[in-house]
């Protein structure tokens, strides 16, 4: 009935809002090398990242606070980087100036009171994740959330992790992204599912701070995946949170076999964005090329995902109206719920207690 659609676009959409006081994943960690700079885009923000000589990384706004040239078109020598218009020095983990060499010794002022924009830069998972602050809040202190990671139950596993451009977005990434309803249709293989596959689903979902659990139950046996494990005898479980502001978190147990995985959908601009997923398991532990095979199907599902997103970008360019249906689109109304809640500061959480939806895929 038309009393179960929501409106979530309109003729003429204002830009996607962006949410601030978070660590997003810039790039893999393997791309800074030491004495060496790359540059990275998160929330419209431009980024300059590196590696210093001890090893720390560092992302600087790639804007010098002089004149505006971005940083990343002069040098770093693993120690400092040099603006190359005018030789300004900056330590690039504070951005603390170290260097003005136009200064004489009539000048009184202070280089080193000066500061380039610098952002916290710490290592998980073989990211690089940048804390990007509210606009306005100054210089972060040390009170800062947990870096995000995926949750590990072994000292020994495998990983292996995927990247995917969107042309849309970050609202349009997140709730293709937890979408249960398109997997027969976008996810067609031999070794996945096919439409023929469809049937009723019945799942419990409950509230936890900034999201929602999908609460642990037994895996769709339509899915050879999930069947492989069944050659271990033990029951099989899952359990799926979604956590603001991007954060997807799978895990599978079975008996000491686990699978688990982050997925984040990361805002690049306004109007595009990336996905990552990383995944870590101990299943198959001994199976030579387990990475490369688990790899390999990985990214042919990521990519179906990926280019189904790039042509309904197509569309989305003639701005239509949209709408999302019970049960199957309740996650992403909670999402957008959740969202809201956070940019208004009021705390309200879409979901009162346990819910159980009901849908076909």
């Amino acid at each position: 009935m038309m009393s179960d659609l929501v409106q979530v676009g309109s003729a003429a959409p204002p830009p996607t809002e962006l949410i601030f006081g978070e660590w997003y994943p810039a790039l893999r960690a393997d791309e800074l090398r030491k004495g060496k700079t790359k540059t990275a885009m998160l929330l419209g923000i431009p980024l300059l990242m590196g590696r210093r000589n001890d090893g720390k990384i560092f992302a600087m706004r790639d804007l010098c606070p002089h004149r505006g040239i971005p940083l990343s078109a002069g040098w770093f020598d693993g120690e400092t980087v040099q603006c190359k218009y005018h030789g300004w020095r900056f330590e690039p983990c504070s951005g603390q100036c170290a260097e003005i060499p136009s200064l004489t010794g009539h000048d009184v002022l202070d280089a080193t009171k000066i500061f380039a924009n610098s952002f916290p830069c710490e290592e998980r998972d073989g990211y690089a994740w940048v804390y990007i602050p509210e606009p306005g809040t100054g210089r972060v202190g040390d009170a800062l959330p947990p870096v995000p990671e995926t949750p590990k139950f072994s000292e020994r596993y495998r990983s292996a992790h995927l990247v995917a451009d969107l042309p849309c977005n970050v609202d349009h990434g997140i709730i293709g992204l937890m979408d249960p309803a398109h997997g027969p249709f976008v996810h067609q293989a031999w070794w996945w599912r096919s439409r023929a596959s469809i049937h009723e689903k019945t799942k419990h979902f409950e509230p936890i701070p900034q999201g929602f659990r999908m609460s642990a139950h037994a895996p769709s046996g339509n899915s050879a995946p999930y069947k492989l494990l069944g050659v271990y005898g033990e029951p099989i479980t899952t359990t799926i949170d979604f956590v603001l502001p991007n954060r997807r978190y799978e895990t599978i147990r079975c008996g000491a076999k686990w699978f688990s995985s982050l997925t984040t959908v990361t805002p690049v601009t306004a109007s595009t964005c990336r996905i990552d997923v990383y995944a870590a398991w101990n299943v198959f532990y001994r199976v030579p090329f387990v990475t490369s095979i688990a790899t390999f199907f990985g990214a042919r599902f990521v990519r179906q995902d990926q280019e189904t997103m790039v042509q309904q970008a197509q569309g989305l360019r003639f701005n239509p109206a949209l709408m999302l249906i019970d049960d199957a689109d309740k996650p992403a109304k909670w999402y957008f719920a959740l969202k809201q809640a956070r940019l208004k500061g009021t705390g309200e959480h879409p979901l009162a207690g346990p819910v159980t939806l009901h849908w076909r895929s």
